[in-house]
């Protein structure tokens, strides 16, 4: 009798934990508003751009925060994000700000299956939405290529990226020119021989260093006039 109440017990706390371990699960910030509630708030102007991405947007801002000061840029990056994420709180980081314009720099994590499998036309469908609200909104689209990268370091089991990358980045450049949007194509000028980011601009296979970022920086500048 006694192994009979002690098994029952036991059954009842471990459903009650997993039901709350699913609990405490479901009520994650998903998309990460969090993350930038405060800095959104505290903003006295309006930005002349938002750079809207992931890890290496994030990185970006803290590597060489002195440069988004400087041409007035508000980095909204999240590292890990998919476009999907972006999607979401993109009223919250690019529409309520304002901005002029948006720097639009995703994908690399939707190929990586961050969130699970994605199909590269949804993942182009994503960014089109972005592009497409921050139209409605006046907020001046700007559309950038994928870093090159011929591994995704924390997903070596999907193989060789490159060959997604370069689909996505044909698809978004046919629809810049479609659109008249402006596009920056970091790939061209930052890959490598063997399709890798180029060592000389790499910190690792997918994030540039402190050099990178100012290789990115020039060809930003260079691509679209900021007024």
């Amino acid at each position: 009798m006694k192994k009979i109440v002690f098994l029952t017990l036991a059954l009842v706390l471990g459903s009650a934990f997993s039901f709350s371990a699913q609990a405490q699960s479901a009520d994650k910030d998903w998309a990460k508003f969090y993350r930038y509630a405060e800095s959104n708030a505290a903003l006295t102007k309006r930005p002349t751009a938002v750079l809207m991405g992931d890890s290496i947007t994030d990185n970006w801002g803290k590597w060489d925060s002195a440069w988004f000061e400087e041409h007035n840029f508000a980095g909204r990056g999240i590292s890990g994000q998919t476009t999907s994420q972006m999607l979401v709180r993109f009223r919250a980081d690019v529409i309520a700000l304002k901005p002029k314009y948006v720097v639009i720099l995703a994908g690399i994590n939707d190929i990586a299956r961050n969130n699970g499998l994605i199909e590269l036309p949804a993942i182009f469908d994503n960014i089109v939405s972005m592009v497409e609200l921050a139209k409605l909104h006046k907020i001046k689209p700007v559309l950038c290529t994928v870093l090159p990268a011929n591994q995704t370091n924390w997903r070596m089991d999907l193989g060789n990226p490159t060959p997604k990358i370069l689909e996505l980045n044909e698809m978004l450049a046919a629809y810049a020119r479609k659109n008249r949007i402006p596009f920056v194509d970091y790939y061209s000028e930052m890959v490598s021989s063997d399709g890798a980011l180029n060592p000389e601009w790499a910190g690792d296979p997918v994030h540039p260093n402190i050099e990178g970022y100012k290789k990115m920086e020039e060809i930003l500048l260079s691509s679209v006039k900021f007024r």
